[in-house]
């Protein structure tokens, strides 16, 4: 890009400064110790245990409300709606944040205590709804669903609003340090594994409500009072890993003239919001190949994960345990142990964080990327072969549980799938960090742009998998298969396009 384009773009979208070294809107942060980080990416866990148990839990409890499968997916359409202007939002408002406590923190402080409002909504929906005027003898709820939705809601964008200031304070902390980038995503990759032991392990557990007794009501029965108290434990575990994090930041603030130059650039505009809105999508154009080339697998890769991620544990308890979401305790036990394969994919996205540096250093992430997403391809074929042969079996007609090859089949996939997920949830972070940090546009704007191609593949997959579904007889399949092709073409982009020395030292700035 020729160097006076750049530098026309940032004055339209940047505060003019005096000084060319240091921009007043980036504070200069200091050298941390690789143990510091480690505390601030601790965070993670503290929202991915809330982000376990919804999506091992949520999807099944809204179909026993009274929500039809195909329907289910439209509920989660929320998270990616809200992601799509939430969290851009939020890294563009975060960029500019003048406040005493950093840039990022304020930011997580809020979403956090939204995300512990949201879960306290949702556990009492079915109380609420009861006291609203729910026949709890019938299956369908209608003002439990309502509840249950609103606080799903609001879950979702304090999640959206949590998750983009975490992950651009990071790159903040370790900015023009490749390597280090590479660690602090790594961390944060590793942290969120813990956070997803935790939390699997938590919902594949049945018998909370004999210790929080008092969630068992005459609307709340025996699974629901285990979600309830799923998500005290979640209260009392994102409080003390979001201390622990924005108390290790130690945030440079902007000065006082960064503060007045950005209030003035967002002025122009007619308020930040707008000038967000021009910003964000101003700045495609000056994206290089590399830049479209990371969002592309990024994109194709959610197409990939978003079925799983919405009918995993729903797989189990309908394909492999042949129950169904009103029909008792056998759908209940393919969900309890689809947490238990969730749980041991967690541990193997753990294992995988830890190694991450050393395979993108000598591999290449792009080389490492295309094959983590072919590992998928493999995976999602084989959950629809063995959904083939469950029904070739037919042990759920005969009102047999399942063989236990078949269960131990299923596990050992969701246990696989941990490794691509390592993948997928640290290097697009650092490629595009990466590749953006030469242009000045700000670390939250880069990961709001990286966030639109998670969410819009997810609109699509939530609007289009349970009528998909419907389409070919019921069940999960359909997007499955979906999921296997946009895998492995996700696989072959990055395979073949993205170099083998992936999140390369960046160019200096213009």
């Amino acid at each position: 890009m020729p160097s006076h384009e750049i530098n026309q773009h940032r004055s339209k979208t940047r505060p003019s400064t005096s000084t060319s070294a240091t921009r007043p809107n980036q504070p200069v942060q200091p050298r941390i110790p690789l143990r510091r980080l480690l505390r601030v990416a601790s965070v993670a866990s503290g929202i991915q245990f809330g982000w376990a148990l919804q999506l091992s839990l949520l999807t099944p409890y809204v179909q026993q409300l009274g929500i039809p499968h195909k329907w289910a997916s439209i509920i989660w359409l929320c998270g990616p709606v809200s992601g799509l202007f939430v969290q851009p939002l939020v890294g563009h408002l975060s960029d500019r944040c003048a406040s005493r406590f950093g840039r990022r923190r304020p930011f997580i402080l809020v979403g956090a205590t939204s995300i512990v409002v949201a879960v306290v909504i949702i556990g009492y929906a079915a109380d609420i709804g009861w006291l609203i005027g729910d026949d709890v003898s019938q299956s369908y709820r209608p003002f439990a669903i309502g509840v249950f939705v609103f606080g799903f809601w609001i879950l979702d964008v304090a999640n959206n609003v949590t998750q983009g200031p975490c992950r651009a304070l990071l790159a903040d902390l370790t900015r023009n340090d490749a390597r280090r980038t590479r660690v602090a995503n790594a961390y944060f990759s590793l942290f969120m594994a813990v956070g997803n032991i935790l939390g699997y392990a938590t919902g594949s557990y049945s018998g909370w409500y004999k210790i929080f007794t008092f969630t068992i009501t005459p609307a709340c029965s025996i699974s629901c009072a285990n979600l309830k108290s799923a998500f005290f434990l979640d209260i009392i575990f994102i409080a003390v890993t979001t201390y622990l994090s924005i108390v290790s930041a130690n945030e440079v603030p902007l000065s006082s003239s960064g503060a007045a130059h950005a209030g003035e650039g967002a002025g122009e505009s007619g308020g930040a919001e707008e000038a967000f809105m021009w910003e964000l999508f101003g700045t495609f154009k000056y994206f290089s190949m590399p830049i479209w080339i990371v969002l592309s697998v990024t994109a194709l890769t959610w197409i990939g994960w978003f079925p799983f991620t919405l009918f995993d544990t729903d797989w189990m308890g309908r394909e492999i345990y042949g129950g169904d979401p009103n029909g008792g305790l056998v759908y209940d036990s393919g969900v309890r142990m689809g947490a238990l394969g969730l749980l041991l994919n967690s541990v193997v996205l753990g294992i995988t964080s830890l190694l991450m540096e050393r395979l993108c250093r000598k591999r290449g992430a792009g080389f490492v990327w295309g094959l983590s997403n072919i590992f998928m391809t493999i995976c999602f074929m084989s959950m629809l072969v063995l959904t083939y042969v469950a029904k070739s079996i037919g042990y759920v007609e005969k009102g047999l549980p399942p063989p236990t090859a078949i269960v131990i089949a299923a596990v050992a996939i969701f246990t696989i799938l941990g490794f691509p997920l390592a993948i997928t949830y640290s290097v697009p972070y650092a490629l595009i960090s990466t590749h953006i940090e030469p242009l000045g546009l700000g670390q939250g704007l880069s990961m709001g742009v990286l966030n639109l191609a998670i969410v819009v593949p997810q609109i699509i997959v939530s609007l289009g998998s349970g009528p998909w579904d419907q389409l070919f007889g019921g069940g999960n399949s359909p997007a499955f298969a979906v999921a296997a092709v946009a895998a492995l073409f996700s696989g072959l982009l990055a395979l073949l396009a993205i170099p083998r020395t992936g999140t390369h030292k960046p160019r200096s700035r213009v």
